[in-house]
């Protein structure tokens, strides 16, 4: 089983240091444009014209010509920024993208190197081709062969991210256990097993300090140095902000797929779930506010992060996760299987009508996610199809899918 991890350390820079990588992020941006440009020239003259790598890779040397101070960056760094774009383009014709746009100062600067990059852990330091030796703060030891190194600007700072790559036996899992995992606001996670973690609400947490920033952002004049320096707070407030939601779904997902060998989530879609409902002036929306605070909530969460990182930890560990219908799950009884949104009469509470079952309602609609990823797991390896809902319809007197 091949296994590829990133390592992530800030690092140590000199004054030196800083001006060569600011140097560079610029060139890499500059490269990335012009190419993109060019592109778009060849296609406006030629529809036909397609993104080529190869051809924009032998534009270089002229284009070096014609802006000497590119010769001053690795020319690795140049070539992996046009491969940046061509994995911009590929995402787009995916559709799993926007089409590409051109790069702008100050926004996500980044160069990477896919070759020359040498390591000393016992020293912390790392030596990047054109740069020398820097030092990094290392909070972990790196394994597998380093593929590639990114290095990047967030706030002031700079990281640089190690890509590793290795060949592990296939895992065993180490726990036995099967969980379902019912995703909420109130409760991030609620487990089948009735326990639950609380979620981490790092911008709740850090809206009023955000607002008050911005709000004297817009008193300064925009583009001169108090107006820059005030960019700057709210640049690392979101920085926290995202840093602490980080660390809590790392640490739970972890928590999760160090416990369990099969975790079953619902298939949420969380694009469709957070779109905003102010509508247009000739159809205007319902409940806008309520729901623009929902979205809020909702993304501050994490769920597709948070899903993300279970996947490929329980990977990591032999473990299985199993995406199901979203469905009914919380009102349906676990106990006789009828369904009825009458069953739920507020957020915590679930009472079946039906036979007088009573649980919090997140423990029931996690009972209901393991049940049907059960039954999903069993249709997989039976080749039969999948019930696209859980549990029975209302009047329904038949045995439910999810029924004990």
């Amino acid at each position: 089983m091949q296994v590829k991890k990133a390592f992530r350390f800030e690092l140590m820079p000199k004054g030196s240091h800083i001006r060569s990588m600011k140097q560079f992020c610029g060139c890499a941006r500059f490269v990335f444009n012009k190419a993109l440009a060019y592109q778009k020239e060849q296609y406006e003259a030629d529809k036909t014209s397609k993104f080529s790598y190869t051809r924009l890779a032998n534009l270089l040397p002229a284009w070096k010509k014609e802006f000497p101070w590119l010769k001053d960056c690795h020319s690795q760094v140049l070539q992996q920024s046009l491969k940046d774009l061509e994995s911009a383009y590929r995402n787009f014709f995916a559709k799993r993208a926007d089409f590409p746009r051109f790069k702008r100062k100050g926004v996500r600067d980044s160069f990477r190197y896919p070759q020359g990059i040498k390591l000393e852990e016992q020293n912390s330091r790392i030596y990047l081709p054109k740069l020398g030796w820097i030092r990094y703060r290392k909070s972990q030891d790196i394994s597998g062969t380093i593929k590639n190194v990114a290095v990047s600007q967030r706030t002031g700072k700079w990281y640089v991210s190690i890509q590793t790559e290795q060949e592990i036996a296939n895992p065993l899992p180490t726990a036995q256990s099967a969980v379902g995992i019912d995703m909420g606001i109130a409760r991030f996670a609620t487990l089948s097993d009735g326990s639950y973690y609380e979620p981490s609400n790092s911008f709740r947490h850090h809206q009023e300090a955000l607002r008050k920033v911005q709000q004297a952002m817009s008193r300064k004049q925009k583009f001169s140095s108090n107006w820059q320096k005030t960019k700057t707070r709210i640049q690392k407030i979101h920085s926290r902000i995202a840093d602490i939601r980080k660390d809590h779904l790392h640490k739970t997902s972890t928590a999760i797929s160090k416990s369990h060998a099969m975790v079953c989530i619902e298939d949420l879609q969380v694009r469709n779930m957070s779109k905003s409902a102010s509508g247009t002036k000739e159809t205007p929306g319902r409940n806008v506010k309520a729901k623009s605070g929902l979205n809020k909530s909702i993304l501050d969460q994490g769920w597709h992060e948070f899903r993300r990182q279970l996947e490929y930890k329980l990977a990591w560990n032999g473990g299985i996760l199993i995406a199901v219908p979203p469905q009914n799950t919380s009102r349906t009884c676990p106990e006789c299987g009828y369904v009825s949104a009458e069953n739920r009469q507020t957020q915590t509470e679930f009472r079946c009508i039906a036979c007088g079952f009573e649980e919090n309602a997140d423990v029931v609609g996690a009972i209901n996610i393991l049940r049907a990823g059960h039954a999903r797991l069993a249709c997989e390896v039976n080749g039969a199809v999948m019930p696209s809902a859980a549990g029975t319809h209302r009047g329904d007197q038949g045995t439910s899918a999810l029924a004990r």
